[in-house]
């Protein structure tokens, strides 16, 4: 019978938390790549380089790091439904204020305060599903509400695409409206997370008095059975040996997600010279099928209870498909390596995390995860400027796309290093 309530709680949080959850990540995923889009009006219009272009870009990702963790522990404190509501007001309004950049200076500051803004917002997340979704089910949890990443390429593109065809209307560029109607939504959203998110089951109405019960005995028991060994306070996070290596494995998801997201839109327009909004359809494509690999990964994972093995080899099949685009030419070899080469990186993110938060407990799960989280995203800071810059250098993506899918391949051998310790328990 408990099994059957705690099954039947688990799907109401799934079918309640998750697609709202999915919806705000869209948002957030959004409001950090659209700028790939902005180039093809903005770079040329204000005179940026690629490197330039490149250093803005991943200047989000500096902020992002340096106020993680203090997001982190706040979330902790306030609850996330307060705080991821403030997060996502405070970013769709600076993402708005983006049509505002006349020059590298207020880019620059710009991106920098999306970063800030942002902050926190990811690794809430995540530390919110590990007080709502059982272990045995977190993965395929964790990877469906990821998808969300992979959804934001598949519907931004053609968004944001069309959006650049309003060129001139109003005054405007293309670009400026592309921000603004993308960064209003994402604070409108955060008004909305007050009333619909609540800060545990226990305070959940949409679930039974037997559900709850059920669901909060499940986690409470998970809490003291897996409590051994694990992180339970801020500085034995910051001071977790484990937690730095799973930082450095992270560290090449956001290197190579995020080179890929704001240089896609460009690497197509060299590939295929057409309108915003026929590249916007195009870099849908690996987007695709980065979420259906995402998706399958996760489940497997979670059938299998293996984590570390289907990280490595994910990471392998990503790398290699990266390194080979740099030695193919045309759209078709192209697209179709560069969709195997998100596939791959996709493939990573469940397992990944389900494996992360084994190892962290308590207050200090909420540390824990903003350390891995904010380490691991320096790399989305390293690869749009590293590929900006050998992009200006050598005249090609080339040389770029072979750095990135070296470091993937190296961070996939890296997590074998990284007990399991599911695998430990049986």
């Amino acid at each position: 019978m408990s099994d059957t309530l705690l099954e039947a709680a688990a799907a109401k949080v799934r079918r309640r938390l998750v697609p709202f959850l999915f919806l705000c990540y869209i948002f957030a995923y959004l409001d950090r790549i659209n700028v790939g889009f902005a180039a093809l009006q903005m770079n040329e219009a204000l005179g940026f380089s690629s490197a330039v272009y490149g250093f803005g870009a991943g200047i989000f990702f500096i902020s992002y790091t340096a106020f993680e963790i203090p997001s982190n522990i706040i979330l902790a404190r306030v609850g996330a439904r307060r705080w991821i509501a403030r997060i996502m007001i405070t970013w769709g309004l600076i993402s708005a204020c983006m049509m505002f950049v006349r020059d590298a200076p207020t880019f620059y500051a710009l991106r920098f305060l999306l970063g800030a803004a942002e902050a926190g917002f990811f690794p809430g997340i995540i530390y919110y599903l590990t007080h709502w979704v059982p272990a045995r089910e977190r993965a395929r949890t964790i990877a469906t509400f990821m998808t969300a990443t992979v959804t934001a390429g598949i519907v931004g593109g053609p968004i944001s695409g069309a959006l650049l065809s309003l060129d001139g209307a109003s005054g405007l560029a293309g670009w400026q409206w592309m921000f603004l109607l993308e960064g209003i939504p994402a604070a409108l959203l955060g008004v909305v997370v007050l009333g619909v998110l609540k800060d545990s089951p226990a305070e959940a109405r949409w679930l039974s008095a037997a559900e709850r019960k059920a669901l909060v005995s499940q986690l409470d028991i998970e809490s003291r059975v897996m409590g051994g060994g694990r992180v339970h306070g801020v500085r034995d996070a910051l001071r977790h040996r484990w937690l730095w290596v799973l930082a450095l494995v992270y560290f090449v998801v956001p290197v190579a997600l995020y080179a890929f997201g704001f240089f896609l839109p460009q690497i197509l327009q060299v590939a295929f010279k057409g309108t915003p909004f026929q590249i916007g359809l195009l870099s849908a494509i690996p987007y695709l099928f980065g979420a259906a690999g995402m998706v399958v990964a996760a489940r497997h994972s979670d059938q299998s209870g293996e984590r570390r093995w289907h990280v490595a080899v994910a990471a392998a099949v990503s790398g290699v498909a990266f390194i080979a685009t740099a030695f193919v030419s045309g759209l078709v070899p192209s697209l179709v390596l560069l969709s195997i080469a998100m596939l791959g990186l996709t493939s990573m993110l469940g397992p990944f995390w389900t494996l992360a938060t084994s190892f962290v407990h308590g207050p200090g799960a909420a540390a824990g995860i903003a350390l891995i989280n904010s380490v691991g995203n320096i790399g989305g800071f390293v690869g749009p400027y590293g590929i900006g810059y050998l992009r200006d250098a050598t005249n090609s993506y080339s040389a770029g796309l072979i750095a990135i899918g070296v470091i993937v391949v190296l961070g996939g051998a890296l997590v074998l290093a990284v007990p399991d310790r599911n695998e430990r328990r049986r």
